[in-house]
């Protein structure tokens, strides 16, 4: 018994320490604000961060969000891996408790009388070449974490799953913004397309008017081909924008999870795009810290790292351990539980890598590396993740600005097109100034479609770069329940 409380005891003294460095995380001086800033606020509904979907006022975005974020697959993955962390951490804990088994046999042999030792029992009086063994034990198992390497473990399992877990908030957030540009992409091109066919049957009125004088005799041949031409050029753009369209979809139906092609049923009816939100107060890219789960979890992978140099520097020290065993042996049947058939066996092991240092100091170099690699690793994202909100700000200020603009010439290059046609019919201007006019309408109102569906989707960018789409408040375990 001295021994075993001994190593309780010295248990007790060293519970609080453990080998290798305590994890402080890195500040990183964030400045206190972007230098780019979100547009001025207008008429648009201002976007919670939480649930930024909401704020365009799309009810079949916010339910193709709410598909996609129960069915994904990404999520799937994402969700397995939570629970393959949980089950680590589980297991690290496990090795810091005692451990016990059961184990019970019955046998029963026939010696051989040609081996040696078969021939010297065989010329003793009553041998009996038949024989049985009964054996049941517990055995119970426990080693001492004098030095912390398997707390080290554990705290870094902890980060692991911690890591994991804003790891799926990180992959939540991605299929939201997914999705939402992928339907804002499918109703732009959807406003294009109808563009493109209205332009199609601008021009072939045109070009049926043309042919008619023509065959009167009023218009030269050279008028037909140029409107026969016109035509043939905006015609090429409808297949082109259809097979775009029909991408987008299929890509939509990837992301929730069913086979290509049922949205193109769904989704067959032309929507208005849905006008993009006024952002919030953007805050600064210390408050991306907290609010992108992508930065949360490389810095709690970076804390894992720094445990494990714990966990490997205890490989320099003695690893002690108690194991302990009762149970019972006999040959006669019936006589388990009898006090001579009783066993027990207590057991004080050491196991120290005395003559291993070499492999051990290379274990914690690579740690020590591996450390280095994830604060390397974590700066980076810092950095790059003020480089999204920065490029998504700049962005959506000038494609708004473009879509004003756009907008008010398609107002001009309309009034010049009806005035075009008016006076060709007058006899003032030739054919090619009402094509001209034409084109360059079309060319206008396909370019303001694609600011306003630039918008839409650079004001998603700007919501996935600043980390909406989760409570941070609630922290990262409320939002990885799986």
């Amino acid at each position: 018994m001295k021994p075993l409380l001994f190593a309780l005891a010295s248990t007790l003294a060293v519970s609080a320490c453990a080998v290798g460095p305590d994890y402080v995380r890195p500040d990183l001086h964030a400045p206190a604000a972007f230098h780019a800033t979100a547009p001025a606020a207008s008429s648009a509904p201002v976007a919670s961060l939480e649930r930024w979907w909401d704020a365009f006022q799309d009810p079949t975005l916010s339910r193709l969000i709410a598909v996609a974020v129960s069915q994904n697959l990404s999520l799937e993955q994402a969700k397995a891996r939570v629970q393959l962390s949980r089950a680590g951490l589980g297991a690290a804990t496990a090795e810091l408790l005692p451990s016990g088994s059961v184990a019970a046999s019955a046998a029963r042999a026939k010696q051989s009388t040609e081996t040696p030792l078969g021939r010297v029992l065989a010329s003793q009086p009553g041998f009996d070449r038949f024989g049985n063994a009964y054996e049941g034990d517990l055995v119970a198992g426990w080693e001492l974490d004098l030095f912390g390497g398997l707390r080290r473990g554990r705290e870094g399992a902890v980060d692991d799953l911690e890591a994991a877990q804003a790891g799926y908030a990180a992959a939540t957030l991605e299929v939201q913004a997914q999705v939402a540009d992928d339907y804002l992409a499918i109703r732009g091109l959807q406003q294009r397309l109808a563009v493109a066919r209205e332009q199609v049957d601008t021009q072939t009125r045109l070009t049926h008017t043309i042919r008619l004088q023509f065959e009167a005799g009023i218009a030269p041949a050279l008028q037909l081909h140029q409107a026969e031409g016109a035509l043939s050029q905006v015609e090429a753009t409808v297949p082109a924008l259809e097979s775009a369209l029909a991408s987008a979809m299929n890509a939509l139906d990837v992301m929730l999870a069913r086979q290509p092609g049922e949205s193109q049923v769904e989704l067959a009816a032309i929507e208005p795009i849905p006008q993009a939100p006024s952002l919030a107060d953007a805050g600064g890219p210390a408050d991306l810290l907290r609010r992108r789960p992508d930065l949360i979890a490389a810095e709690r992978q970076l804390a894992a790292s720094n445990a494990r140099i714990g966990q490997a520097i205890a490989e320099y020290y003695p690893k002690f351990s108690l194991s302990a065993l009762i149970g019972t042996a006999t040959t006669t049947a019936g006589q388990q539980f009898s006090g001579p058939a009783n066993q027990a066996q207590g057991v004080l092991g050491l196991r120290w890598r005395l003559f291993d240092f070499g492999r051990v100091d290379a274990e914690i170099k690579a740690a020590r590396a591996r450390d280095a690699e994830a604060l390397a690793t974590y700066r980076l994202s810092v950095l790059r993740a003020s480089e999204d909100v920065e490029d998504a700000l700049v962005a959506l200020d000038k494609r708004q600005q473009e879509a004003t603009i756009l907008a008010g010439g398609e107002v001009s290059l309309q009034q010049a097109e009806i005035a075009s046609e008016a006076a060709y019919k007058g006899g003032a201007v030739s054919l090619i100034e009402v094509l001209d006019a034409n084109s360059r309408l079309l060319a206008t109102r396909d370019a303001k479609v694609q600011a306003q569906a630039g918008s839409a989707r650079t004001a998603v960018a700007a919501f996935r770069a600043l980390g909406g789409g989760w409570d941070p408040q609630n922290g990262v375990a409320s939002v990885a329940s799986p």
